[in-house]
């Protein structure tokens, strides 16, 4: 597919007459986001963001800041990003439309659509797209194995991962997968006859005025290109994944607008009945009766004091948020070139205290295998690895630059000071995920880590970002 961008230009705002209907945001507001944006590129590195801004159900600011690859010194709104995880709300919408056609039910046994996969005859559609279905996720680390240097199908991911036993009974715990969504678009295909993305194009895409590009075909030059960074080292071009590792689970491309315009027609309740709409915004109630606080393909939950329904995106070298108050008819889309960092998180809550009112901060805190993260974090220090102490995945992504990146970087802070745990650590992928807050005098860096269960399993992932 090809389609031209126009030439590239000074960053502006843009005002369109179709957007005149609502009211546009306030100066102090504009001048507060612009401050907001340059700050988050230039404390965390990240090369580029693009934003859009919904407000009474319309666009009032679409803008990009920033680099958007070595080709492109500066970005624009009309660039597509990959947004990744967040295409998995456009997979569930598919499902609902061709459940409302008599296709198919999302309470179908998966084994009725793949019998060929081991243990469908004990999970439904509808536990792939609500991450319950006990599939073991084929990507939680936040970096690409080996594997993924290679072109992968769909049904490569499902014999490696899905014939695997289920890491828990489908309906006892939500545990993220994308291998589940593989396996859900694989479904999608055959129950509508037709490829996935015909499908799309067909039923989303153009009723939307939208044109997306499929997130393989977007790894070139005249896209925005993706970014990684090695602890606090230097900021690098990211080598992207093989064709085909994205597929159903995180297969998108566009442009914060053209996400916008899918979040406009959540809000307005068209596209879809307003049922379906409800349906995927529904948390799951899993087995013993408590929320998982996800349904299909979007999470929901209450946050300072507002409904929200969100979801966020990861691909090799891009981040992107994607958050929606439905009640208040506004949304948020932040779409960034780069894997590390948090920008598309803390800039979506600095956007949102700029146009929504403010409530209070909800704090979550645990604690858990201190003694070994405060180890290990020395050896990385020192350039070193211990290889007892990692998995085969996790010595990959160590090879001899990393290393060399979290040396450099990280042995002249000075002292660990602090070791605070943000969350309560979660199962993903079969490994336990725990995300912690470093401190080093008036220094904090974010260390996100995977492992094996246990009390000293081997570490899946240990990576340092600002």
């Amino acid at each position: 597919m090809n389609r031209m961008f126009p030439a590239l230009a000074a960053l502006a705002l843009i005002a369109h007459p179709a957007l005149a209907a609502a009211e546009p945001l306030k100066a102090e507001q504009l001048t507060a986001i612009d401050s907001a944006a340059r700050k988050a590129l230039k404390d965390s590195g990240i090369p580029s963001v693009q934003v859009a801004v919904v407000k009474d159900g319309e666009i009032v600011l679409n803008r990009a800041w920033g680099k958007a690859s070595e080709k492109i010194p500066a970005s624009t709104p009309e660039l597509p990003y990959q947004i990744a995880s967040n295409s998995k709300q456009f997979l569930a919408a598919l499902l609902l439309m061709l459940e409302d056609d008599g296709k198919l039910s999302l309470d179908d046994k998966v084994s009725k659509w793949l019998p060929e996969l081991s243990s469908g005859e004990r999970m439904t559609v509808r536990q792939l797209l609500t991450h319950t279905s006990g599939l073991q996720d084929f990507w939680p680390q936040d970096y690409s194995f080996a594997a993924m240097e290679q072109p992968v199908a769909p049904m490569d991911i499902v014999k490696r991962w899905g014939f695997k036993p289920l890491d828990y009974e489908p309906g006892t715990r939500r545990q993220y997968s994308n291998t589940g969504y593989v396996v859900a678009g694989l479904i999608a295909e055959k129950a509508g006859g037709a490829p996935l993305w015909q499908q799309f194009e067909t039923r989303i895409f153009k009723p939307l005025g939208i044109r997306p590009y499929a997130i393989d075909d977007t790894n070139g030059p005249a896209f925005p290109e993706g970014y990684h960074r090695n602890a606090l080292g230097p900021v690098r071009p990211a080598k992207p994944a093989a064709r085909g590792w994205l597929w159903a689970a995180g297969e998108l491309s566009m442009t914060a607008a053209e996400l916008a315009k899918w979040d406009i027609a959540r809000i307005n309740r068209s596209l879809l009945p307003k049922e379906d709409w409800e349906e995927m915004e529904r948390p799951v109630r899993l087995a013993d009766g408590t929320s998982s606080g996800y349904g299909l393909g979007v999470s929901s939950q209450l946050v300072k004091g507002r409904w929200m329904v969100n979801h966020g995106g990861e691909s090799v070298g891009f981040l992107s948020q994607n958050s929606i108050w439905v009640d208040d008819r506004m949304a948020i889309v932040v779409l960034t070139n780069g894997d590390f960092a948090e920008v598309q998180n803390d800039l979506t809550d600095e956007i949102a205290d700029i146009v929504l009112p403010k409530s209070a901060q909800v704090d979550i805190g645990e604690t858990g295998r201190e003694a070994d993260i405060r180890a290990t974090l020395a050896v990385l220090r020192a350039g070193r690895l211990d290889p007892a102490k990692f998995t085969e995945n996790a010595r990959y992504y160590f090879n001899n630059e990393t290393l060399g990146d979290y040396r450099q970087s990280l042995a002249g802070l000075g002292p660990l000071t602090g070791l605070e745990i943000v969350r309560p650590p979660r199962l993903r992928g079969g490994f336990v995920n725990r995300v912690f807050t470093l401190k080093f005098g008036k220094k904090k860096l974010t260390l996100i880590t995977y492992a094996e269960a246990g009390a000293h399993g081997r570490w899946e992932q240990f990576i340092i970002t600002p």
